[in-house]
């Protein structure tokens, strides 16, 4: 759990204000606030005069910025002239009271003073570690050999190995086991554990109090702190165990001489068992064949955590004893004045440190490539899986598409066909357009292929079905397109076929037409039309023929047959029909039409007769037969040429009737009217002669006695 920061500095500062307390106290000195005390630098030369043991210069009196900067100054020199480094800090930090950088300068300064001589060599042959890291690691190892053994306790940081208080009370009691009652501790209680330890040490020991028990039960106690107060429990006992060993020591050599060789063959053998342990882990860890599924990587990941969990911990333990052990030979032998045991070349610390390096780089790779390759593996089955859904989607399109383009209900008549045409454009185009998702398909086939899916045969096998699917499908929407195309076609003959059978229609009103004129010039006009009508008749033949003609190859072979081949040769044979009945109606017209003519013209001729005997009665039944005989003569010479036209007439009055009987004869329709015409002018005639006859008679006796009448004068 993380601590805040401000809480974090808050543990800190009351810590280090303590600490510095603890030893400006041998002078007489005390601080009550660590940000604002230290600010004038007099406090801060006053501690590092007391810890170094050294003089210092003098501080500067005054209590202007200025002085203050140089003596917090003058502290920072002599740090450095310590060798104490000092990053990013300031005179200027301190008198300002800049809450990190103080604590950060009152660490550093327990670090070089408290900290920094507690240097353990490790007989590395590279030279020891980082001061402070030595001295912290050294504290460390020094813990746990005083806590080894102890129920409860297992040091192993500086933090939260000590928030239950029995690695306090361990201490105490492995230096004074009269002052802490150890076996009545118990870990579930680490308030009063806690505040135990601190109550002996500061009352019986004499290490000043510098946490609190809620100091240290947290979450994450803070490990500067636990670091500054547990170095005051190794400086007393440090100082207690020179006194108590001293005496034992003489003694003490020869058992630990013989001790020391046994921990020497202990310390060759695990070394040499633990380096081979560890070489033959690389080889296994560096192996990169991989299974090829996920399941089978996240065995491998397993047995990789197995590993971290199970295998690896007692062997990390073994390393840490391994050091203590070399550390404790060479302690035993340091006390003894004896010559320091070296393990031999590989067998070092700093050769065990390396090979445990290389395990652990090795780990990290082992760890990356799985990883690595359970993401490549996770992501191909979630390519899998979407290959699977999308194809389920494209197979279910598909079988839907090819039962709808299978299906022909197209119609029976153009418009629900052309309708059909239209919906078959729009799948087309539906279609046209799914290809993308196809192609999608097969891309995501292609790249699971390519990065060799396990299961890509299965993947490729859907794919090639949904392919040949689609191949399909595609052929069905050409057969489709074609038999449409050939059912548009035969409709649009029919629809062709109907427009000439309701032009025929329309004809045939028009020929039975009962008008056949009511005179001579209407009957031509009549049959001009007719000739027109006649001529376009002629001209729908050719219509009528490729009508026909194309209708006829829908119904004869072998291929799709859009209709019934009986329907459609029906269709030709009414059309025939039809139209050789228009061509009939049109010769029975034309000859009504010509007979009537033929009367009209009858008629015609029959009324200029008429007209001409009725002039010609006019003048004969004039009372003018002259007043003198040269007028008689001029009146008889008329009369005369009169006779001689009559004459001629008569001849074309023949012909009229003889045109008259034919006729009759033939039983044209108007064979009553003309029979009573022939009659009436036949009379008209008959009185005509009649009259002639009684005026030439008139005009003769006329004559007569005009010329006796001239006698008798002469």
């Amino acid at each position: 759990m993380y601590i805040p920061l401000y809480e974090r500095e808050a543990v800190q500062k009351k810590t280090f204000t303590k600490w510095v307390n603890s030893i400006l106290s041998r002078v007489n000195c005390r601080i009550s606030d660590l940000y604002l005390d230290l600010r004038d630098g007099r406090m801060l030369i006053k501690l590092l005069e007391v810890l170094s043991g050294e003089k210092l210069p003098k501080p500067t009196k005054g209590r202007m910025r200025i002085h203050c900067l140089e003596n917090v100054d003058k502290a920072l020199q002599f740090l450095k002239e310590q060798r104490v480094h000092l990053e990013n800090m300031g005179s200027h930090d301190i008198v300002d009271g800049n809450h990190r950088l103080i604590l950060g300068l009152i660490w550093t300064i327990i670090l070089r003073f408290q900290i920094q001589d507690i240097v353990v060599e490790m007989g590395q042959a590279d030279g020891t570690q980082r001061e402070s890291r030595t001295a912290k690691d050294a504290l460390l190892l020094w813990c746990q050999m005083k806590t080894a053994g102890y129920p409860n306790v297992n040091i192993t940081n500086f933090t939260t190995s000590w928030k239950d208080g029995m690695a306090f009370n361990a201490l105490i009691h492995k230096h004074r086991p009269d002052l802490v009652d150890y076996g009545g501790l118990k870990k579930s209680n680490p308030t009063h554990n806690l505040q135990n330890a601190f109550n002996v040490a500061e009352q019986k020991l004499g290490v000043t109090k510098l946490l609190d028990p809620e100091d240290v039960f947290t979450e994450n106690p803070d490990e500067k702190s636990i670091i500054t107060y547990v170095v005051a429990f190794y400086h007393y006992f440090s100082k207690m165990k020179a006194l108590a060993v001293e005496g034992k020591r003489v003694g003490k050599v020869l058992d630990h001489a013989i001790e020391t060789e046994k921990m020497i063959d202990k310390y060759e053998t695990l070394s040499s068992d633990l380096l081979t342990w560890i070489e033959q882990t690389i080889i296994i860890l560096n192996n990169r064949k991989l299974a090829n599924s996920l399941t089978g990587v996240q065995q491998q990941l397993q047995a990789f955590n197995s590993y971290r969990t199970v295998e690896k911990p007692p062997k990390f333990q073994e390393k840490g004893y391994l050091e203590v052990l070399l550390f404790t030979i060479q302690s035993r032998m340091r006390a003894n004045n004896q010559r320091v045991y070296t393990p031999k070349e590989g067998a070092l610390v700093a050769d065990i440190n390396r090979a445990w390096e290389r395990l652990e780089w090795a780990e990290h790779e082992r760890e990356r490539v799985l990883r690595d390759e359970l993401i490549r593996q996770e992501k191909l089955e979630q390519l899998a899986r979407r290959f699977d859904r999308k194809a389920a989607m494209r197979e279910t399109w598909l079988l839907e598409n090819q039962r709808l383009v299978a299906q022909d209900n197209f119609g029976y008549d153009l418009p629900a066909v052309e309708a059909a045409k239209k919906k078959h454009d729009a799948i087309e185009t539906d279609i046209a357009a799914y290809e993308e998702r196809i192609q999608g398909i097969v891309a995501i086939s292609k790249e699971l292929e390519s990065e060799r899916y396990h299961d890509a045969k299965r993947i490729d096998v859907r794919k090639d079905n949904i392919l040949r699917l689609w191949d399909y499908l595609q052929e069905l929407l050409k057969a489709r397109r074609a038999r449409l195309d050939k059912n548009l076609t035969l409709q649009r003959i029919f629809q062709e076929m109907l427009y000439i059978i309701n032009w025929m229609d329309e004809m045939k009103v028009k020929l039975l037409s009962p008008d056949f004129g009511k005179h001579l010039l209407e009957v031509e006009d009549l049959l001009q039309k007719h000739a027109l009508v006649e001529a376009d008749i002629a001209v729908q033949a050719e219509r009528v023929h490729n009508a026909n003609a194309a209708a006829l190859k829908f119904a004869n072979g072998d291929s799709y047959k859009p209709c019934d081949p009986q329907v459609i040769k029906d269709r030709v044979q009414h059309l025939d029909l039809c139209y050789q009945e228009l061509c009939a109606l049109a010769a029975q017209r034309r000859a009504r039409l010509e007979q009537s003519r033929r009367l009209w013209n009858f008629f015609w001729e029959m009324a200029e007769l008429e007209s001409w005997i009725k002039e010609k009665e006019h003048i004969l039944s004039s009372l003018d037969y002259g007043k003198d005989l040269t007028s008689v003569l001029v009146l008889q010479s008329k009369h005369s040429a009169f006779e001689d036209e009559l004459g001629s007439r008569r001849a074309h009055l023949q012909e009229i009737m003889d045109e008259g009987d034919k006729i009759i004869q033939a039983g044209h329709f108007g064979t009553p009217q003309v029979g009573d015409r022939m009659e009436d002018v036949r009379r008209q005639w008959q009185q005509l002669e009649e009259l002639a006859a009684f005026r030439r008679q008139n005009l003769q006796d006329t004559k007569s006695s005009s010329s006796s009448r001239e006698t008798l004068m002469t």
